[in-house]
């Protein structure tokens, strides 16, 4: 344990480098963020297609059809060749600044009702182009070769709507907020079309204005950005200059770096209504409930509907919500004495998440598996008590832009659960946030959970203050406070972040103080723990070699974490050092060395029969991975770690984010958690075992089925899932869910619950 002298060293080493950060934040903020955003160039005449200045920024031309286009990807007609394309796309990665070594060509039309995008993908050897992905909203599409682009409407330089696609006709779709967080579910109704001609493929886009929201005016004013992957060279393109340090997702996103859009014209957004009834009918057997339910049929209906209230402010409304085609999560291992993180996956409550994002932090994806710090609205508390699912009664959210505001209230009431112990209780939400400067943001965030039962502990609130500053093109300032409140809990409940991040190509720093309070209780969010008071310090050192032709970058990464409690215990201090490789050809190779102290304070359970006792512990850790790129025909993360764990050792292996691609329409991805524990109580095996089978008949039709064994649980579990858009915003699903229990005698293991679902809803836009 480190000496009291040296603690207090450190912590005043610490303390000054955050006030020297802060220091340094005012005074870039008096002199920079004021600054007007950059603004591309204004050609004297509209251009033909694309106009460009000596730094890369552009204005492209927007050219209004006649005639509704035919989305089909064959580019056959006439204004094809009568419009000049906008071309040079402008290389991100490997050589910044440089011209794109394959050609792209992108359009940008328009009529009465759509906006349509259409690319042209010339490739210098067409039988090496990688596509083995049809499935929507697969986050494998960008593995391979594809196109991406998006528009922000309002030109707020800041959120844009993302879309992507590839030559089989896979297609993905979402939003992204702050030019930070990105939300992969929003569904929008549009057509896409891929093509192939001689010399590469081709993508036709038809995105109707009633799927967008914009400014009012007939005239716009958007910014569009376009991208092309080329994956057998791992070239990354732009229509314009974006810094190598950005990478894929953060270069996507940067709305500030957009394209102008000139010679658009929009219909006036009328007040649309959208409906979205559903039917669904159910099987349902349950021997682990009282009473036992054995193949109990079931069936239900209920509605979405959206609502414009005005040109920017969009109001949701759902009754006798479901959501049993949702996936099964894929299971965990735990090793630490904190909290799990599921992320997400419903759809109502998927859709504009980013508007509630807090303190710079997600608001539900798997980057919080680790994260200590705390979500303030966690949407997975509502509906579900504990890994049971809860009825929703139904609900409603309004969401939206008013001027430089972002607005967003939810509010959903739950029914009663005798099954799930789970009473009725309202949820509630409330977040305005406000844009200044250039990319940066203010804002406050309040929730309210109630039930009905007249108990202690039946209501709580949580409200907080947050701030994200960006400063210049790579270093950011975020913080936050906040504030719960339960009943008979009322001191001791207060959480505390700032957060400054300088994310440069070459070298990156970041420097974190978080506090949280032992009472601290966001009901409505998720707290992986608590009672802590961390100082957290990484630095980075990735440097491009020149002369290694097969090595992209090295990185060079050290991290420190010291946590006390509020009794000024040491709880945890952490040191890691990482090596890493990665290649031109999208591999990567890890080394790394971690030591650790955690001070236990209540005994935990690694598996069953192995407890982690009461006290202090050190141990070191290294490990080795590599990761195959997913453009090979099998690709995985492949990691090996070995050293102490508590009071004994530990081995593990996990091979994840696998993939082998059987065909372009057939892949299995399986996974592999393997721990091997010597400790004194004795030799322990965990494991967690999976795969994930995939037929993709048409990029609108899909079966997948997943399936689970957990050594730690005693449990097979299955969720198999078909989906059908059979027309665009209309869906069948036909789900099938079951759990064994591994360790019951027999030949097979025993059916704990299974339950098998039909529901097919169907959209009507007014």
């Amino acid at each position: 344990m480190r000496a009291p002298h040296e603690q207090r060293r450190f912590c005043r080493i610490l303390r000054a480098a955050r006030q020297a950060a802060v220091a340094i934040g005012l005074a870039l903020c008096a002199t920079h963020v004021d600054a007007q955003p950059q603004v591309s160039p204004e050609p004297s005449t509209l251009p033909e297609i694309l106009a460009r200045d000596d730094q890369g920024r552009a204005t492209i031309r927007a050219v209004r059809v006649t005639a509704p286009m035919h989305v089909d990807g064959t580019l056959d007609e006439a204004i094809y060749s009568s419009v000049l394309p906008a071309s040079d796309f402008i290389q991100m990665e490997p050589r910044g600044g440089q011209v794109a070594t394959e050609k792209t060509e992108v359009w940008l039309f328009y009529d009465h009702d759509n906006v349509y995008v259409t690319f042209r993908a010339w490739e210098s050897a067409p039988d090496r182009t990688i596509a083995n992905e049809m499935r929507r909203d697969s986050g494998n599409i960008r593995q391979g070769d594809s196109v991406g682009w998006g528009f922000d409407t309002f030109r707020d330089r800041r959120n844009a709507f993302q879309f992507e696609a590839n030559s089989l006709g896979a297609r993905t779709d979402g939003q992204s907020t702050n030019e930070r967080q990105y939300n992969a579910d929003w569904n929008p109704v549009w057509r896409l079309a891929a093509g192939t001609f001689d010399g590469g493929w081709t993508i036709e886009a038809a995105i109707p204005f009633k799927s967008l929201r914009y400014a009012p005016g007939t005239v716009q004013d958007w910014g569009f950005q376009a991208r092309r992957t080329n994956k057998w060279k791992n070239e990354i393109a732009y229509l314009t200059k974006i810094p190598p340090a950005f990478g894929l997702g953060r270069a996507d996103f940067s709305a500030s770096l957009f394209a102008n859009v000139v010679g658009l014209e929009a219909p006036p957004v009328s007040r649309n209504l959208e409906l979205k009834p559903y039917a669904i009918a159910d099987l349902t057997t349950d021997n682990v409930s009282t009473p036992r339910r054995r193949n109990d049929p079931g069936g239900d209906v209920g509605l979405d509907a959206k609502y414009s209230i005005t040109q920017n402010i969009t109001a949701d409304l759902t009754y006798n919500t479901d959501f049993a085609q949702v996936e099964a999560d894929e299971q965990q291992v735990n090793l630490t004495r904190f909290s799990l993180f599921f992320p997400e996956k419903r759809d109502f409550f998927l859709e504009n998440q980013g508007i509630f994002t807090f303190g710079n932090n997600s608001t539900g994806t798997s980057n919080n598996s680790a994260s200590d710090v705390p979500l303030l609205f966690y949407s997975r508390r509502i509906g579900l008590a504990g890994n049971r699912q809860v009825p929703i009664w139904g609900g409603g959210r309004v969401t939206g832009r008013v001027g430089r505001y972002q607005v967003g209230l939810i509010d959903m009431q739950t029914k009663e659960d005798a099954s799930a112990a789970a009473p009725s209780t309202n949820f509630s939400v409330v977040r305005v946030k406000r844009d200044i400067f250039r990319r940066s943001s203010v804002g406050l965030l309040a929730t309210s959970r109630s039930s009905s039962q007249i108990v202690r502990d039946a209501s709580s609130q949580a409200y907080g203050v947050d701030g994200t500053f960006a400063f210049f093109t790579n270093w950011t300032v975020a913080t936050y406070y906040a504030q719960t409140r339960v009943e008979g809990r009322d001191d001791q409940n207060a959480s505390y972040r700032l957060q400054t991040e300088y994310a440069g190509d070459r070298y990156g720093l970041q420097l974190e103080r978080l506090t949280i309070d032992p009472n601290f209780n966001p009901e409505v969010g998720f707290l992986r723990r608590t009672d802590m008071r961390k100082n957290y310090a990484q630095v980075r050192f990735s440097p491009r070699p020149k002369r290694i032709r097969s090595v992209r970058k090295f990185y060079g990464i050290g991290q420190f974490t010291y946590v006390e409690d509020a009794a000024s215990r040491l709880t945890t201090r952490l040191t890691d050092g990482e090596f890493n490789i990665e290649f031109q050809n999208s591999d990567r190779f890890i080394a790394g060395i971690q030591r650790d102290y955690e001070l236990i304070t209540r005994p935990f359970g690694v598996v069953p029969g192995a407890v982690i006792p009461v006290g202090g512990y050190d141990f070191s850790v290294g490990r080795l991975g590599y990761t195959f790129g997913q453009q090979r025909k099998a690709s995985a993360n492949v990691l090996l770690e070995v050293g102490n764990f508590y009071n004994g050792s530990r081995t593990g292996l996990t091979i994840n984010r696998s993939r082998i691609n059987l065909s372009s329409q057939l892949s299995v991805e399986p996974s592999i958690t393997l721990n091997w524990f010597d400790l004194p109580a004795g030799a322990f095996t965990s494991r967690l075992i999976g795969s994930r089978v995939t037929y993709t008949a048409t990029p609108l039709l899909f079966v997948s089925a997943l399936v689970q064994y957990n050594s730690s649980t005693h449990s097979v579990s299955t969720n198999a899932r078909l989906r059908w858009e059979y027309r665009p915003g209309s869906e069948l699903f036909v789900v099938y869910n079951e759990e064994r229990d591994s360790a019951a005698t027999g030949s097979l293991p025993g059916v704990m619950n299974r339950t098998f679902v039909i529901k097919v809803n169907r959209f009507f836009r007014f």
